[in-house]
């Protein structure tokens, strides 16, 4: 049809590599200044970050922790803009994998914390906007983000994540777009294995101050394995008011997605037919809904020059509706125990905070207060109905599991930032509150879950910073963390008797991270090396009758280096990395399962074991080039990963891996005010197989998830200002 023929049939890389030539030369012509700026074109300034509790502005160089900022720019480039993995490989420190399986959300790790969940986000906080995706339990999920509609993500690891209370291992924020101009798009983009999305959105400055931004996207894919289609609605707007010293910003998110399950490959599997789906995935159709919708408001008052500097108060509301469809055979279901193949839960959420910053000539202080609810509705299905030849798999059977969740937090917070000389800057925090966890359970025939705990927990953390020069910066911080067990992991007790699991205790961790930024010209370079010991590490402990139970397995211990950086020899050439070596090992022994059923583990798992799911060592680089007598920004990308353990017991591990992707992107400036950009990509050029993700102590030994072959991209936007 149109650019290089991107709605042909097969592989569409091809298509995407021949883009790069013929677009290149039909698409000529000088660039405006936003499209300029869009390819980094022009040397930019340093990145502006807000994370971190005070809520102050300030450079990435005189921020006292390790941070990464992803500008729009960068998302834009990394891909169609539907899953965060596609640009946070630009993160040292950050493990996000995508398993290619829409059914789950994104595994994300950083530090390890986090790597020993299978399904979701676990042990980081998740913000977009400022309204939290992780649930007061630690549980979290990301799918809804809005990428196209970013300004900015930012990543924040280390020791001063812990202000961010409950299971906050690290952080990761997402920033929309300010309303600058008005500003109508539409982007269409097609790539291999069916995937294709619409994406429409408007921003306009409105009378009175008002402003508004809308966007809309459909995304589908067929999937490269059998099994795994996926459609997805994602619909966002943000209202925003500023007068004087005020600003009010309202936004809203819907999104309803379907995704069938493949679920996961065992070694046999793997070795066998990496792209193949498991059999069970077929004859369950197992598969995942999702509706979820949420508002919130932010409002900042400026007081001006006094004392008191500004407040900000954040309100919001949502709720998530999921029905997930397991391969749970009937016969297993017998157990009169068992809750059922099909999940299936309504959940209610919401929460508050407020914050008030002071300042005097040479301290800052930022107090505040939150509160978070969580109310899930829960119950479980059988999966089939019928007996013998009459029974049909697949579909809502009889009720097994009808109970109440609920997860409340309360928490006060303080954080001080006292220049101590001109160069040097003390910064201390505290976060203390408490964390309510309780179920309350109405399907009685197989016994009585009910229960309730409570956790209480104070998060100190002490950090200097010394600007050795002005192009030179050096952090040191420690802190102690808190991660309490998930609603689901406290469902049931070890023993198989009724009940909370009243003993798993929470997660403690002791932190120290030492830093530096360099800032020479051209040459951006932020390094940070940290120590991590945990106390009471979370881990399985039984799996049997359709119930998994967890327990503390002692204490582990991390350590490792991080660095990332940026080169601009000159205007045409940029080179960008991130490198991590880490190392995570459990410190004690303890037992694990070696399989299902499994009513008590029995294999014992030895101290010095690697932590299952943390990677060793992985890399991503970047080389840039404008080559002038040709439009457009051409690109190679690599990203690399060292193995993985899938297990406890170390039994089996993912292999290494190493790609090389390619990219081209150009803008170009039509009559009107109209802007055309195009970005051609293809992903893993060598069409190496390789694992992408692994689900962790997967009980049925499916560990291993699939990374994409050879995959190309044509996305096409276009973009017009007045």
């Amino acid at each position: 049809m149109t650019v290089c023929h991107f709605l042909a049939s097969g592989r569409l890389a091809w298509h995407a590599l021949r883009c790069m030539a013929v677009t290149a030369v039909v698409l000529s012509g000088p660039l405006s200044l936003p499209a300029a700026q869009a390819q980094g074109t022009e040397q930019q300034l340093e990145p502006v970050v807000v994370t971190g509790t005070s809520g102050r502005e300030r450079r990435i160089i005189e921020a006292p922790y390790a941070i990464t900022a992803i500008d729009a720019a960068e998302l834009r480039s990394s891909g169609p803009m539907v899953n965060l993995s596609e640009a946070l490989g630009r993160v040292p420190g950050l493990n996000a994998a995508n398993r290619n399986n829409y059914a789950q959300d994104l595994q994300i790790s950083s530090r390890g914390f986090g790597a020993r969940s299978t399904f979701g986000v676990r042990g980081l906080r998740l913000y977009a906007d400022g309204i939290p995706a992780s649930m007061p339990d630690g549980q979290g999920q990301v799918a809804h983000f809005d990428l196209a509609g970013a300004e900015r993500v930012e990543v924040l690891r280390g020791p001063f994540s812990v202000l961010y209370g409950n299971s906050s291992g690290g952080v990761i924020a997402l920033y929309s777009k300010p309303v600058r101009e008005r500003r109508l798009e539409g982007a269409i983009d097609v790539g291999d294995f069916g995937m294709r999305q619409v994406r429409v959105g408007i921003e306009t400055p409105l009378a009175e101050g008002f402003d508004l931004s809308a966007r809309w996207s459909g995304f589908d894919i067929d999937g490269f394995r059998p099994h795994s289609e996926a459609d997805r609605k994602l619909t966002s707007a943000r209202l925003g008011w500023a007068r004087g010293d005020d600003r009010v910003t309202l936004t809203l998110s819907d999104q309803r997605q379907n995704a069938d399950d493949p679920l996961g490959l065992s070694r046999a599997q793997f070795d066998a037919d990496p792209y193949q789906t498991t059999p069970q995935a077929i004859q369950f159709d197992t598969r995942k809904t999702i509706d979820q919708t949420q508002v919130g408001v932010n409002w900042r008052h400026l007081f001006g020059q006094g004392v008191l500097r500004d407040g900000t108060l954040s309100a919001y509301t949502g709720s998530r509706s999921v029905a997930q469809y397991l391969a749970i055979p009937p016969a297993t279901q017998a157990n009169p125990r068992h809750g059922g193949g099909l999940i299936d839960f309504d959940r209610r959420y919401g929460g508050v905070d407020g914050r008030l910053t002071f300042g005097w000539d040479r301290l800052e202080v930022a107090v505040g207060a939150a509160a978070e609810t969580q109310r899930d509705d829960r119950r479980g299905y059988e999966n089939f109905i019928g007996t013998g030849a009459d029974q049909v798999l697949g579909v809502q059977g009889a009720l097994r599991r009808d109970e109440t969740n609920r997860a409340d937090t309360r928490d006060v917070y303080a954080q001080a930032e006292w220049q101590l000389s001109s160069s040097v800057a003390a910064i201390a925090g505290v976060r203390s509150g408490h964390v309510k966890l309780s179920s309350d359970d109405a399907y009685l025939s197989n016994g009585d879950d009910s229960g309730s705990l409570r956790f209480s927990y104070t998060n100190p953390v002490f950090g200097l910073r010394w600007a050795a020069r002005p192009d030179l910066t050096v952090h040191a911080s420690v802190a102690r963390g808190f991660e309490s067990p998930t609603l689901g992991e406290l469902a049931y007790r070890p023993d198989g008797l009724g009940g909370f699991n009243e003993n798993l205790k929470p997660q403690t961790s002791r932190q120290a991270e030492l830093g530096a930024k360099w800032r020479a010209g051209s040459v951006d370079l932020d390094t940070a090396v940290f120590l991590i010991n945990t106390d009471n590490e979370i881990g399985v402990a039984t799996n049997a009758g359709g119930r998994s139970s967890y327990q503390n397995v002692g204490r582990t211990q991390r350590y490792g280096v991080e660095i990332g950086g940026r080169w601009r020899p000159d205007r045409a050439v940029r080179v960008q990395w991130a490198l991590t070596w880490l190392h995570a090992k459990y410190r004690d022994d303890f037992l694990a399962c070696a399989g299902i059923p499994c009513a008590a583990p029995t294999v014992p798992v030895p101290a010095g074991n690697d932590i299952a799911g943390t990677q060793p060592r992985s890399g991503w680089a970047e080389l840039a080039w404008r080559p002038g007598f040709v439009p457009g920004e051409f690109a190679v990308e690599w990203q690399a990963a060292g193995s993985t353990v899938v297990n406890d017991t170390n039994s089996d591990r993912a292999a290494g891996y190493g790609v090389v992707n390619l990219r081209w992107l150009h803008a170009v400036p039509l009559p009107d005010g109209l802007r055309l950009e195009v970005l051609a990509r293809i992903d893993n050029v060598a069409d190496r197989t390789y694992v992408g993700s692994v689900i962790v102590n997967d009980a049925n030994g499916r560990y291993f998830e699939t990374a994409a072959p050879l995959a190309g991209l044509i996305s096409l936007r276009l973009v017009r200002t007045w």
